[in-house]
């Protein structure tokens, strides 16, 4: 698997992807417009480019750490008050790079997330919120993006599952993996996934978690 930042970190079948196409742009262009017509996602073409963006960016991110003074092993919560507690335009960029950090990991690392103290859920909420709030200190066109990245963060997150997948840059979640991913989020993916395997859900279930 993947680590989370750095291109270093990848394995040789994520570099080897990356290599043969022209930009790593363009081949997470065409993944992520493939799942996003897939999974039948409404998306903005501002709110597709952000994702494109976004993965192309975590692949090159040591220098934008370093801009943002942030150590890699920061937990999430300890980002998101860092946001709080600032002002002005590094106030915007904190909560923008919360929500980026709780997207990528949710899309990429969400198996890792189970050996951790904190759940998916956990994530997406934190990553929703995060995006909210940047949305509030942003110009209207990228306020527009941020707010719709909240309001549809776990249809992205599903979306970065199969980009993640499909570019072979994570394992495929067995069929109990995506059981719990469903009861978790109502992940509209893992449920197409998990009918398509014949199992048979009860909405009913998801009352309890």
């Amino acid at each position: 698997m993947c680590t989370p930042f750095a291109f270093a970190g990848f394995s040789e079948g994520c570099k080897k992807m990356l290599l043969h196409a022209e930009t790593p742009a363009e081949l997470f262009r065409e993944l992520v417009e493939k799942a996003i017509a897939r999974q039948g996602v409404s998306s903005s073409e501002m709110s597709s480019y952000y994702l494109v963006q976004l993965l192309e960016k975590f692949v090159f991110s040591e220098k934008l750490h370093a801009e943002l003074e942030i150590g890699k092993s920061t937990p999430l919560a300890e980002m998101l008050l860092g946001a709080l507690a600032s002002k002005g335009r590094r106030r915007v960029a904190l909560f923008r790079f919360t929500g980026d950090v709780a997207l990528f990991v949710s899309g990429f690392f969400s198996d890792s997330l189970e050996r951790r103290r904190v759940d998916l859920d956990y994530y997406v909420r934190m990553g929703g919120y995060a995006y909210a709030r940047a949305a509030l200190g942003s110009d209207q066109r990228m306020g527009i993006v941020f707010s719709e990245l909240s309001a549809k963060f776990a249809r992205f997150v599903d979306v970065l599952c199969e980009v993640s997948e499909e570019s072979s840059l994570a394992q495929e979640a067995g069929v109990l993996k995506l059981y719990e991913k469903w009861l978790q989020t109502g992940s509209k993916r893992s449920e197409r996934l998990l009918r398509a395997e014949g199992i048979l859900l009860d909405r009913g279930a998801r009352r309890y978690h």
